[in-house]
């Protein structure tokens, strides 16, 4: 009877130790998988950051913001004209006003403010604890995206003011390359805020 008893305990103390065991692996399971998901969001936010930096950068400085027929065309600073006789392109500062002006500045603030979002997601990423991370990147990003929407808003409706040139023409690729930047830019802002949640719930 006392070994009866004694086999009856020790398969009850395994069923508890296995019961364990299992519910032991389900949740180093779960943080695994959460740490994995953590891993990949964080990396496909930062490419995501960079490229849209780069895109904003080069829609910032390229020449290429609106053409005319021919190879004539104008950026936000230059204006370049082709010389048929040479085979030349004669590319000249644009004449300032306040539109263009505004439309500068707007691009200039919108590449400080996504670099400065970018730099401190890296210090914050590496200094902050999970529970204070990027408000301030999001909220950069943020209002980069905002930059460039006015910026774009302002050419598209007063390019005639800036441009001073009446023959016709069609947008360049940078224009159509900051339009596509002002959506990427409030998505990354609103994934660095996502991200500060989770973290928060990982935390």
């Amino acid at each position: 009877m006392v070994t009866v008893n004694l086999l009856d305990l020790s398969l009850e103390i395994l069923t508890k130790l296995f019961q364990f065991l299992n519910v032991l692996s389900e949740l180093l399971h779960k943080e695994i998988t959460v740490k994995i998901t953590m891993a990949f969001l964080l990396m496909f936010v930062m490419l995501l950051h960079l490229v849209t930096l780069a895109m904003v950068f080069i829609a910032t400085l390229e020449k290429s913001w609106w053409m005319w027929d021919g190879e004539d065309r104008a950026d936000l600073w230059h204006k370049c004209i082709s010389d048929n006789t040479t085979g030349t392109m004669m590319c000249t500062s644009v004449s300032t006003n306040d539109w263009l002006q505004s439309v500068q500045a707007l691009m200039v603030l919108s590449v400080i403010l996504s670099s400065i979002s970018f730099i401190v997601f890296i210090c914050q990423l590496f200094t902050t604890s999970r529970k204070g991370l990027f408000y301030v990147s999001g909220l950069s990003q943020i209002f980069a995206g905002l930059a460039t929407f006015t910026a774009v808003l302002i050419y598209t409706f007063q390019r005639k003011e800036i441009l001073h040139d009446l023959r016709e023409g069609h947008f360049g690729y940078c224009f159509i390359l900051a339009w596509v930047c002002v959506p990427l830019l409030f998505c990354s802002g609103v994934l660095y805020v996502h991200l500060r949640k989770k973290t928060h719930t990982v935390a």
